[in-house]
């Protein structure tokens, strides 16, 4: 079988890879009957030369691959048909701006694999650059605080090579006392907290957070039922928070009313509910300043997010009472960062740490008869049509949603 990772054609241009030539030679060295092509690329954060070094093969043409690696939407007119395609998709959740994309897919009897639906059996993810979308999140939030009090002063995450000169940029700096809170339980949330700890910002329980007053910066990480609790008032468990996001009512304001810097890195299912809206926003007991919107669902769950920033300008202002955007320096604005492409920051850490969970958890599957059930899971169409798991994007791609 003969593997093939594609130049990526998607602007503005995404410096990231699937694998990094080292997981590539690893790739190579553990299943000796695979065959590699790298696609000649003058975008990505690895240079052609430094796969050559790693032992791989850089061609002009991938017609001879069987399956082929990409990050970012492939062009239209650059797919070839009769392939296994793995990149994101942006589609799975019924994007208007990628139904012919699908369409495309589906005419030139493609077989694609979308990075977002490789899982477990239990549904959980097992590959993304959410932990580089936290690491960078985390990062332009205290970039953000710099620059709005004038403090201290951080470099863009772009200009600096790897995680840790992010850390040792960030340590450079004395903090103001902040109570931070930080939102969610998977790699995004994780990612932040790297940071945080790294920064020896002292973690303190619910119960202290929002009881008690400190004389250094402190930081909470609260879990979905934290800041959401059951409209019948019983004990649930998160498993019930998720099937049945509609039996809760938001209980984030306990945390608005004594939180300096807000970092959400949950996840936000169809459902449910917001966390802070443009209401509770204007109240004079909500306390936020500054929000990192990792997660970043425009006009949401998080009501300063009215848009997604850029990498170029990341920071905008949010004033609560005109419920309006205006330059975060205004007097009365509540800073907010909310790029929704992080990890292209961090393309030589995101790339590397992508392609270890690739090789471990999808690149086995095509050499053990996909035993774990891998592929198929994460298989959106063959033969033209729509899988029965992606059923559901029938109508999308018919242009009836």
């Amino acid at each position: 079988m003969k593997f093939g990772i594609i130049k990526e054609r998607k602007n503005p241009p995404d410096r990231r890879v699937v694998f990094s030539p080292g997981k590539l030679k690893e790739f190579k060295q553990q299943f000796l009957e695979a065959q590699i092509l790298v696609e000649s690329s003058d975008i990505r954060v690895f240079t052609d030369k430094q796969y050559v070094a790693a032992g791989l093969e850089i061609s002009e043409d991938m017609v001879s691959c069987d399956v082929l690696f990409g990050v970012k939407e492939v062009p239209v007119e650059a797919l070839i048909a009769n392939k296994k395609y793995f990149f994101f998709s942006h589609t799975i959740k019924k994007q208007p701006y990628n139904r012919d994309l699908l369409n495309a897919i589906l005419e030139k009897n493609i077989v694609l694999y979308d990075h977002e639906t490789i899982i477990k059996q239990n549904g959980a993810r097992l590959i993304g650059f959410g932990r580089y979308a936290g690491i960078v999140g985390a990062y332009n939030g205290f970039r953000a605080i710099g620059l709005k009090t004038g403090g201290f002063s951080l470099p863009k995450a772009e200009n600096l090579d790897n995680r840790q000169e992010l850390i040792t940029a960030l340590n450079a700096n004395q903090l103001p006392n902040l109570k931070i809170l930080l939102t969610g339980n998977g790699k995004v949330a994780f990612g932040a907290k790297e940071m945080l700890d790294a920064m020896h910002i002292k973690q303190v329980s619910v119960v202290e957070y929002l009881s008690e007053t400190f004389t250094e910066p402190v930081y909470c990480l609260a879990d979905v039922l934290d800041y959401n609790k059951s409209k019948e008032g019983e004990n649930t468990d998160n498993r019930h928070f998720y099937d049945y996001p509609e039996a809760y009512v938001s209980n984030f304001m306990r945390f608005a009313k004594v939180t300096d810097f807000f970092i959400a890195g949950h996840f936000f299912g169809n459902g449910a509910p917001y966390l802070f809206t443009r209401e509770d926003a204007k109240s004079v007991d909500f306390k936020i300043k500054y929000v990192a919107d990792i997660s970043c669902d425009v006009d949401g769950p998080v009501a300063s997010t009215l848009r997604a920033s850029t990498i170029a300008d990341p920071i905008y202002g949010y004033n609560a009472q005109t419920e309006s955007e205006v330059d975060y320096k205004h007097k009365d604005a509540i800073v907010v960062m909310a790029v929704d492409n992080l990890p292209c920051e961090l393309p030589k850490d995101a790339s590397e740490g992508f392609g270890e969970m690739f090789l471990e958890n999808v690149i086995p599957a095509f050499f053990n008869n996909d035993k774990e059930g891998v592929l198929e899971r994460a298989k959106m169409t063959e033969n033209g049509k729509l899988t029965e798991r992606f059923s559901y994007l029938q109508d999308y791609i018919e242009g009836k949603e």
